[in-house]
């Protein structure tokens, strides 16, 4: 049954308000309201913002993670943000004190510091000069003035060796908040701990009057200059621990001193008062970030705050369309070197959407990658001087725009067909064309073969894979050889099964060609040939049901340019597959509920049908079983 696949223009009904281009689409003043698909995290930002809750934000990259931090940092009150000043201390010149005063006072402080120190300054070089001119006057009328020049220099070598210097007791502004009109947002991602923390310059002068002073030499960090701010670490895991430990504690006291990060430093023997860092922290990463991420800071975050996860797709309804139609006039205008886009390109960004969602029904919120489609398109019809950028430029944008992953996939099926690592006409027994993903947004064509041999061991039969399999691949491989026991009824102890993933050199995981390994083995069973125009993808069940896989779009387009003319499917994706236009009447798609049916569409031959009657009289499954919905992951 091939798959029935609508036009674009039936896919996307037209919108409650139709447009010319994206000029006339407004887009929100408040980063808050800019964010698109994420309702609940934006609600539980905007209750972390009024109760200045820390929030730690989980889920994949391009998900809106940033953004919602920075329009956290717009929701905070500006009426409270303050600058930081370091004094020198006379008690303890290795102790800096630390002030705070109110947003804008600092740096009035300094220059009023800076003037007072400046006329000080020329007080006495004007006493110096008058001393200096009489001592060589009264020298001239004694008769000593070769006397009285050398007197003169050294009284100034003197005094300027000795003499307290004004410009060492002005503070330096270490946070300054002035005329900023939102809280600060400081992005820490992948900072060192000087940054992070703050550190204390080294002074390589020391002694004799040419030490620069301690509080001089004190630089805040990142914890500090988010004072009643915005703190966001991403892949919040790649601190080391010692920094962890340290934010840990700058969140629990809310200050934080500074002193120098190294050992071998002279910063390091200066120490500061505790300076005020009361922050907000976001921290956030991939799912795999809590695993390396210190307990008790997650445990801070999570007793005085939010978790959240990023949702990857949203449901495809005509007012979620509305918002990805607001989203390319956002990034239209926040880029400002591309021409509007008309309703036709809008249009078929929504469709990639669709695409990118890998479900039915639902449109991807991985925005940040759907974005760099809206610039290359935009790029496209500036450099050809277009006033708006139209669906063409959009599916241009998709071909010049393509990933490393697609690239290397083009290259991999190119260099396999040239070496005829695949067959795409003809049959043979024990090889199958399976199909897998690279990358999450290409596909590739993945042979595979089997062959049964008598066994080697006396006890029982061995299943023998090769081609790097990974952990879930392995699982799937032992799972196929209950599905082969269970549907066959062969008594496979006495045989060796040797099943071979062809130019798998980066190694296979998952178990999405479950199918293609239980068809290459009863097919070297019962030596009857597979059809190798057929390509196939699908996880397998152990009672033979054929299950959901994720990519079937990617990996059924990857079929069509390798020049095969059928790819069996789960049912199941059936309504998830959106392929390009240019492949629809390249390549038959038929979904299959059961390994039954994958028999019946990919073997050859006349001993066909004894074996799929042989099928269906020992398993209990029959042809067009219904199976409950499951949604792929």
């Amino acid at each position: 049954m091939e798959k029935e696949t609508t036009d674009s223009s039936e896919e996307i009904e037209l919108y409650e308000d139709n447009f010319e281009t994206t000029d006339s689409i407004d887009v929100p003043e408040l980063l808050i309201d800019q964010i698109i698909g994420q309702e609940h995290a934006v609600e539980v930002v905007k209750k972390a913002a009024s109760q200045r809750r820390h929030v730690m934000m989980i889920g994949s990259p391009g998900t809106g993670k940033s953004l919602l931090s920075k329009a956290m940092a717009e929701l905070l009150p500006k009426e409270e943000l303050q600058d930081i000043l370091a004094y020198p201390n006379p008690e303890d010149n290795n102790n800096p004190k630390i002030r705070s005063v109110p947003a804008g006072k600092g740096r009035e402080i300094v220059m009023a510091h800076k003037l007072e120190a400046q006329k000080k300054a020329q007080s006495r070089n004007m006493l110096m000069m008058i001393l200096v001119f009489g001592i060589i006057i009264y020298s001239f009328y004694v008769g000593q003035l070769l006397w009285g020049i050398i007197a003169a220099i050294m009284i100034l070598l003197l005094t300027r060796q000795f003499m307290p210097k004004e410009e060492m007791m002005i503070p330096k502004l270490i946070v300054s908040n002035y005329q900023k009109e939102h809280a600060p947002f400081l992005d820490a991602t992948g900072t060192h701990a000087g940054a992070l923390l703050g550190d204390v310059r080294h002074d390589p002068f020391q002694s004799g009057g040419l030490e620069t002073p301690a509080h001089d030499r004190v630089e805040s960090g990142d914890i500090h200059k988010s004072h009643k701010g915005v703190l966001f670490i991403d892949e919040i895991n790649t601190l080391s621990l010692e920094s962890q430990q340290s934010l840990l504690t700058a969140l629990q006291e809310k200050e934080y001193p500074i002193t120098g990060q190294s050992e071998r430093s002279s910063g390091a023997l200066v120490k500061t008062e505790p300076v005020p860092c009361d922050f907000i922290m976001v921290a956030a990463g991939n799912l795999d970030a809590m695993e390396k991420m210190h307990p008790a800071l997650r445990s801070r975050i999570k007793g005085y705050g939010y978790e959240l996860f990023m949702r990857e797709s949203m449901e495809d309804n005509p007012d979620n369309r509305k918002t990805l139609v607001r989203f390319v006039a956002q990034e239209v205008m926040r880029d400002g070197h591309i021409p509007p886009f008309d309703q036709t390109a809008v249009d078929e960004v929504i469709r990639e959407a669709q695409r990118r969602a890998g479900r039915k029904g639902h449109l991807t919120l991985k925005l940040r990658d759907l974005g760099g489609l809206v610039r290359v398109a935009g790029d496209i019809a500036h450099s050809e001087d277009a006033p708006v950028a139209t669906a063409k430029h959009v599916l241009a944008a998709k071909k010049m725009a393509r990933s490393i992953e697609q690239q290397l996939a083009d290259n991999y099926l190119e260099r396999k067909n040239d070496y005829q690592l695949f067959k795409k006409m003809g049959s043979a027994v024990g090889r199958v064309n399976g199909l897998a993903v690279m990358g999450g947004d290409s596909g590739i064509v993945l042979p595979i073969m089997a062959g049964v041999a008598p066994s080697l061991s006396n006890s029982e039969g061995k299943v023998i894979a090769t081609g790097m399999l990974k952990d879930i691949a392995k699982e799937a491989v032992q799972n196929v050889t209950a599905v082969i026991k269970n549907v066959t009824g062969k008594d496979i102890s006495n045989h060796d099964i040797h099943i071979q993933f062809i130019g798998t050199y980066e190694g296979v995981e998952g178990d999405s060609a479950s199918i293609s390994i239980a068809t290459a083995v009863i097919s070297a069973l019962e030596n009857i040939p597979i059809d190798q125009s057929v390509a196939m993808t699908g996880s397998l069940s152990v009672r033979g049901d054929v299950l959901p896989i994720g990519g079937a779009t990617y990996k059924i387009e990857a079929a069509a340019r390798a020049g095969i003319k059928k790819v069996i499917i789960p049912k199941s994706n059936e309504d998830d597959v959106l392929i390009e236009e240019a492949y629809k009447d390249q390549i038959e798609i038929v979904p299959v509920t059961n390994i039954v049916e994958v028999i019946e569409h990919s073997l050859v031959g006349p001993e066909k049908e004894r074996i799929l009657e042989k099928l269906k009289s020992i398993s209990s499954l029959k042809t067009g079983t219904e199976m409950p919905e499951v949604v792929p992951v």
